[in-house]
């Protein structure tokens, strides 16, 4: 549509020219309950809206342009002038012609979609009550498909908000209700919200539906005195209330709230504090002020590990520090995404080590953040933290691992230069300077010059504006009796991003001990800059077994080891005793996988011998999914039965070893059921879906159930018949989309057909069964089957993201694409594409270039792995 993609020029020529002072926004939801219309008609559901905006003009041009994505406009008001629709609405933006100097006002009264792709206004309904629930997501502008509105960060404007809804319901916004609902003579109920703080347009927020919800109040002393009470409360479908832990949400959200108020010295500003796990969502969580949102995966129906807990309470955490971070303070526009992302991420785990039960948070942050992060600036469309966004598309596509995790880490390494106190001083004084309004970099980079006494400037350049990760590689020396005669660290980077950052790094010297474990004997913190960094302080150090360079994490880098280290580790890398110095090896292993430097059969066989001693749950399962992409897009195509039968037979060891009805059980009985080829493996699935096959303590639940048949249909055992069957036992919202990934999964032409139809050629799946059934169409070991579809992929790619909303045309874009294992044939396709769409959709050619990236990785992997048979 024309204008919907707002560009930066654009957005700072409307800043320029106006100031809001409030928007009044009644949205009209009865008809979400109502008989939705024939699907012959072309007609969507659709709910009514209407906006009130007034706003100043400052500038001197007299128009402007008000963003909204409906289908029909009712009418257009504008200083109490009647506007024809016909020549001021084109789809996707409101012209305002002849604005007065001053004050101005603007009402538009609309009929807007209801949204089945978690953008705008989501609806849906519960198969197993039938109850619709409906809740808003607009990250970075999709609040214009649910009222008219200035669609930019910088905008930030106070809001009253009114809904009309089944009276049944509960119904929730960013403020608190105001008084009772007011019963309507058909049974429906008006609600009224309190009126906000200014808050920017994408994270207003309306909820609506019969939520079960848990309350609570979080009580604090302030420093004046006085009481802070915030209402809290904790809501999912009432369907799945069974399964709702809520109390334990409730204790992460007191320890957290806790937390930031004892470090950020700025009570919490918006009143109440719900947490909403809403259905088919397309991210983690959004940081709605006062009415966050989570996707309902969060609500665990079976038994999950430690590991997953941990990472709710991060994300927890990560959306609260945003009330402070994002919400209080806004970045001025999308270029700043990392001031409030990068901080939430670093907060989340900061907040969740100093505060809850998971002390060990900084293991997972450097195995499984941290790998995002690595990955990401790795690929041709890397870009700085601070990033060039000159429209909305880069936008959504720059919430990446850059912006998130290697932002976050990039803090972490702030606070080590800067120190912790002077750090959090700075975000005291950030929060006082820029409350309710926004912030560039400079702005914080000022304050935190003032609390630490250090020029940022440099820091900041090599940092913040430049792209690339580092390699630190040890290089040791030793002298005629065998100690250390020079240990220094060398510092590599990539010719297209040659940039040699400043790194505090701590290199710690391990060697075996009598009982064959690596004990850290030495340690020296420095300041790694340039290509060559000497340590004297470790000079004449006994002869060290391993040197881990970036020991404890304290900087963003890959890291590389020394021949004498990677035959240590080869023989004793179950010999670390220290948790997160052997999370950082099995990543720095893993990129020397990736990198194409270590065989993917080496790194398989790392796992096969020492995966069984890793303690923590959560490296435990990223080594398992680090190893399944090692064994099916890095090994070479003839090792791969081999490898499988080797990691297989490894999983079934460790899953007979592991402690009954432990977390370690869990994860090798997933990962084997991953990797099962054999009859013997795939009659034990079989058995222990049919209950005539037990494991001693493994709890055989709904979602493990559904684990088993994926992969029994996958490999051909199973039919759609036995699919049914298993959606007759489990027919809730979960269970269809299980069902939908089991048959897309099913061994057969027709079938890989159908998939393609249902996801590619129509729009009417959700997004929930759009990513279940793409995932369903490329399982893993079936490159025969989706082979075919390469020419039929970039045919459709330009019609795809040009009909298709951004978060569904982005999952068909990556999820379809032809990556099968060693095959040149795909990668030439992508190459031709490239280069004959030049004049594509910038985003959309991103998209296509790094899943090229990828292939090409793996293709180069493979011929590593090849070269190691010989």
């Amino acid at each position: 549509m024309p204008g919907e993609n707002l560009t930066r020029d654009e957005a700072r020529e409307r800043s320029a020219l106006l100031t809001v002072r409030g928007y009044e926004v009644a949205l009209d939801l009865r008809s979400a309950v109502a008989p939705a219309p024939d699907p012959a008609s072309g007609r969507p559901r659709t709910f009514r809206s209407t906006t009130t905006i007034r706003f100043d003009r400052v500038g001197a041009a007299s128009s402007t342009f008000v963003d909204l994505i409906a289908p029909h406009v009712h009418s257009v008001t504008l200083n109490g002038e009647a506007l024809r629709t016909d020549l001021v609405f084109d789809g996707s933006r409101v012209t305002l012609e002849g604005l007065r100097p001053g004050a101005n006002e603007v009402t538009i009264d609309a009929e807007c979609a209801y949204s089945h792709t978690g953008e705008g206004l989501h609806h849906f309904v519960d198969p197993e009550d039938g109850e619709t629930y409906l809740y808003t997501h607009y990250e970075p502008a999709d609040a214009r498909r649910v009222f008219a509105n200035f669609e930019q960060p910088d905008l930030k404007a106070p809001y009253d908000v009114t809904v009309t809804a089944p009276a049944r319901w509960t119904v929730l916004s960013n403020a608190p209700e105001e008084g009772e609902p007011r019963l309507l003579a058909d049974g429906s109920a008006l609600h009224r919200f309190a009126r906000t703080r200014p808050i920017s347009t994408y994270i207003m927020a309306v909820v609506a539906g019969p939520y079960h919800r848990v309350r609570d109040t979080y009580r604090r002393r302030l420093p004046d005195g006085g009481m802070l009470e915030i209402p809290l409360g904790a809501l999912c479908r009432a369907s799945l209330a069974r399964h709702f832990d809520a109390r334990e949400i409730l204790t992460v959200t007191r320890q957290g709230l806790d937390f930031f108020h004892d470090h950020f010295g700025y009570p919490y500003p918006f009143g109440k504090y719900d947490q909403v796990f809403v259905p088919e969502y397309n991210i983690g969580a959004m940081e709605n002020p006062g009415c966050v949102t989570f996707r309902e995966e969060f609500v665990f129906r079976g038994k999950v590990t430690r590991a997953s807990y941990l990472a709710r309470a991060t994300v927890i955490l990560h959306e609260m520090a945003h009330m402070w971070f994002g919400d209080l303070v806004t970045m001025e526009w999308w270029d700043d995404l990392w001031l409030k992302e990068s901080f939430a991420d670093f907060m989340g785990t900061f907040a969740l080590v100093g505060s809850t039960e998971f002390t060990d948070g900084w293991v997972a942050f450097a195995n499984r953040r941290k790998n995002w992060a690595y990955r990401a600036d790795q690929l041709p469309s890397t870009h700085p933290i601070t990033a060039d966004i000159g429209d909305l598309e880069d936008a959504k596509l720059n919430f990446d691992g850059i912006t998130y995790s290697k932002g976050a880490a990039v803090l972490k390494q702030l606070v080590a230069y800067v120190g912790q106190e002077p750090f959090l001083e700075g975000a005291r004084r950030y929060f006082e300077r820029h409350a309710w309004g926004t912030a560039r970099l400079g702005d914080l980079l000022a304050v935190l010059e003032e609390t630490s006494g250090r020029d940022l400037g440099g820091w900041a350049a090599d940092w913040l504006q430049t792209a690339g990760v580092a390699v630190l590689t040890p290089r040791l020396t030793l002298d005629a009796e065998g100690g250390v005669a020079e240990l220094a660290v060398l510092q590599e980077t990539a010719p297209e991003h040659p940039t040699l950052r400043p790194h505090r790094v701590a290199v710690g010297l391990y060697r075996l001990n009598p009982e064959g474990g690596l004990e850290r004997y030495a340690r020296s913190e420095t300041d790694v800059t340039g290509p060559h960094t000497s340590i004297p302080e470790l000079t004449g150090a006994p002869a060290p077994d391993l040197v881990l360079v970036n020991d404890e994490d304290l900087t963003y880098c890959k890291i590389r080891f020394d021949e004498r280290s990677l035959e240590t580790l080869r023989a004793r890398l179950d010999g670390l005793t220290d948790p997160l110095a052997r999370a950082l090896c099995w990543t720095a292993l893993w990129n020397l996988t990736r990198d194409a430097l270590l065989p993917a059969r080496d790194f398989v066989d790392l796992v096969t011998r020492f995966a069984g001693a890793e303690t923590d749950i959560g490296v435990l399962q990223m080594v398992h999914v680090w190893a399944r992409t090692a064994l099916g897009e890095y090994a070479a195509p003839d090792w791969r039965e081999e490898g499988t039968r080797l990691l297989s037979e490894a999983a079934l060891s460790e899953l007979r070893l592991a402690e009954p009805g432990s977390g370690h059980q869990l994860s090798w009985a997933r990962f084997l059921t991953s990797l099962a080829t054999s009859e013997r493996e795939l009659r034990m699935l079989e058995g222990l879906l049919a209950g005539t096959a037990r494991i001693d303590g493994l709890d055989v639940d709904q979602e493990l159930r559904w684990t088993f048949l994926e992969r029994l249909t996958a490999r051909g055992v199973t039919d759609s018949a036995e699919i049914d069957a298993e959606l007759a036992r489990d027919d809730t919202a979960s269970g269809r989309r299980h069902q939908a990934r089991c048959l897309a999964s099913r061994p057969s032409a027709a079938v890989k057909d159908q998939a393609w139809a249902a996801v590619v050629e129509s729009d009417a799946l959700s997004n929930a069964l759009v990513e279940a059934t793409i995932s369903g169409f490329a399982q893993p070991g079936q490159p025969e089957l989706t082979a075919p579809f390469t020419k039929r992929y970039f045919e459709a790619l330009e019609r795809v993201w040009s009909e298709r909303s951004i978060e569904i045309a982005m999952a068909i874009v990556r999820g379809l694409f032809p990556r099968f294992p060693g095959d040149q044939a795909a990668l030439d396709a992508a190459d031709r594409w490239l280069g004959e769409h030049e004049s594509a959709a910038p985003a959309l050619r991103r998209l296509v270039l790094e899943e090229r990236d990828e292939l090409a990785r793996a293709l180069t992997a493979q011929r590593r792995d090849a070269r190691a048979a010989g």
